[in-house]
Order: C-alpha cells, then structure tokens, then sequence
C-alpha cells in the first residue's frame, strides 16, 4: 500500500479484536509486517488473527490483558519469541463508560458518574498504555529503535460531555506521549499519538441516526472517518516515511471541533 519500512517489522496491536484495531492489524499485514493481536476476547481475537494471516500475513492471536502487567510482559516475550523482535506497539486498545459527573434534575441529584466506570476506563486506557510501553521500551532499545503508537482521542484536546473519565483517559495518553518522546529518542523510538474524531465503527453505527447526523455535521469534511482513515495514519506514522516525527498528535477528524 506504500508505507515504506512496514516489511517484516513486528508489530503488537492492542485490542486488535474488531474496530479500528482490526483494521489495523489488516493495514500492518497488508504492508508485509508480522502482526500480534491482543485483545481479551479471546474468540473474536483469534477470528480476526485468522483474517489477517488469510493474506498472507505472519498473525498470531494472544489474550493479554493490558491492564495486568504480568499478562503484558508475558505476551512481550511470546512476540520476540515468535518474531525475534519487536519493532512497532500500537496501544489502541480502549473502554467506554460514559455518564455526566452529576445530573441533576429537579433540584436533586439523578445520577452521576460512578467511581468504578471512573476507574475502569483509567485502568484500561491509561494505565494499560503504561504497562504496555514500559514493558515494549527494554525490547525496542534492544532492536535498536521502534515505534510507539497510541490512540488518543478528539475528546483528549478538547472535552466532551459526559465523558469525564474517558476525557481524562486520552488527556493523559497525549501527555506520556510527549514525556516518552523526550525520554526515549536517545533510543531512537520515536513515539506518537493519533487523535481521531468521530470514527464509523461497529459501536458509533449503532447510535441513534439523529446522533449520527449531528456529528457530521460538525465535520467540515461532510463525513464520519473510517477506520481505516485511522489505520493509515498509524502506518504512516511506523514508517521511515515518518522518520523524523515524534511527539506529535495526529488528529484524524475530518477537522471536528467537539462541541461547535
């Protein structure tokens, strides 16, 4: 497809199961990489590793759990074991659990957001980005360099409503962006986030049409993205094509300003 650099690179895309991760898994496969699919679903995983290796591609399926760090560095050993390397880590993988803070109604409170949605969401798109690059980082300096990707979010620069923890998930992806990119370009990883808008997935198709309707019509570009759309931004990014970019915040969204 004409990312230059992706043959035969080894990649680990986290929750890789369905979305934008299979898609991304696909797009690193279609470029000639080897592929490792985490996700913690596990039937759905190992489906989507089939699809991929279908191609052509070198795919396998692992059921880690991003947010337990001895799943993480387990499945770290089992890639450069099957790959010999490791060369790109796309933390992609991500919950939602919204609510408003508190919703008040009729001068009392009726409802608000609980602490465990507060903390799962951390959990998953926060710390599991963490455990996973700290687990990636000793395995990309040894290869000699890499790349690090990870999926925050439109909402992470600008906010949203009733999406508290999700906000504050992707907020934060987008400062330990910028930290690691300072620390580990001596290494020569280069370490970048992608910021999508509102993206066409199986979970966004599924909104009411009035929804959808909305959103695109806060898109100057007239249209929701595709995964792929997001998918073809991480490639670019992985590539020598992208040689001398890191720290930056590739924002995918149709140029979407959250609330307009």
């Amino acid at each position: 497809m004409g990312s230059k650099g992706l043959e035969s690179r080894s990649v680990v895309v986290t929750g890789g199961a369905a979305g934008i991760g299979l898609v991304t898994a696909r797009r690193f496969g279609a470029e000639g990489s080897r592929v490792a699919i985490w996700d913690v679903t596990e039937e759905a995983g190992r489906a989507a590793a089939e699809e991929v290796s279908r191609s052509g591609a070198d795919c396998f399926f692992s059921r880690i759990d991003v947010t337990d760090a001895g799943s993480v560095e387990r499945g770290f050993k089992e890639v450069v074991a099957r790959f010999g390397s490791l060369s790109v880590l796309v933390n992609n993988a991500g919950i939602l659990r919204d609510a408003q803070l508190v919703k008040w109604k009729d001068g009392a409170v009726a409802g608000r957001m609980e602490e465990e949605n507060f903390d799962a969401v951390i959990s998953v798109n926060l710390k599991g980005v963490f455990l996973c690059t700290r687990a990636a980082v000793p395995h990309l300096i040894r290869a000699g360099g890499g790349a690090i990707l990870n999926a925050s979010s439109v909402v992470g620069l600008y906010g949203n409503f009733g999406q508290t923890n999700y906000v504050a998930s992707k907020a934060g992806v987008i400062g330990m962006t910028r930290t690691w990119a300072r620390e580990l370009g001596k290494y020569r990883i280069r370490v970048n986030a992608v910021a999508p808008g509102f993206i066409a997935t199986e979970m966004v198709r599924s909104m009411p049409e009035k929804v959808i309707a909305s959103m695109v019509e806060h898109t100057p570009l007239g249209r929701m993205g595709t995964p792929e759309d997001v998918a073809n931004a991480y490639a670019w990014l992985a590539s020598d094509e992208a040689a001398f970019v890191t720290g930056a915040i590739l924002s995918v969204d149709g140029g979407i300003v959250v609330g307009s």
